[in-house]
């Protein structure tokens, strides 16, 4: 069996980035991401490390736990996909851990300039809240039957 190349640093710095969301080292956001960086996920589109910045500020403070567990990952001359579980307690949704799972694309040479996050943002929110929940369930039994 072959042994996978090495892990780009860059993708260390970025899994260690983001691997404690209550504790993140957001003053060092420049050392992972170009100053014009794109991030898009379900619900936002971003660009500049400024708005990448306040974004995430906004995202963490309201938590109270957050973590990335990665899962698996591949890489090839600046390009990447990273598989990951996110596991959060926000007190907005209820006192129980939810945990979703997604996809980062990334796009990097020295450093990232694009980074897309793909996730079901149902099993995320809408499932989470309890005038949406049933519909959201009773729509996903639908659309696989």
């Amino acid at each position: 069996m072959p042994i996978p190349p090495p892990e780009p640093a860059l993708l260390g710095q970025l899994k260690a980035f983001y691997r404690d969301l209550l504790h993140m080292p957001l003053d060092d956001i420049e050392q992972l991401y170009s100053q014009d960086i794109v991030f898009r996920d379900p619900l936002h589109q971003l660009r500049g490390t400024a708005e990448l910045h306040a974004y995430l500020h906004r995202l963490c403070s309201g938590l109270r736990s957050g973590r990335f567990e990665c899962l698996d990952q591949t890489s090839s001359a600046g390009n990447a996909f990273i598989k990951w579980n996110m596991h959060f307690c926000h007190p907005r949704l209820g006192s129980k851990t939810i945990s979703v799972r997604g996809i980062s694309h990334l796009h990097f040479a020295e450093r990232i300039h694009y980074h897309e996050d793909i996730y079901d943002l149902g099993a995320m929110l809408y499932e989470q809240i309890p005038l949406l929940r049933a519909p959201t369930r009773w729509l996903k039994r639908r659309l696989t039957t």
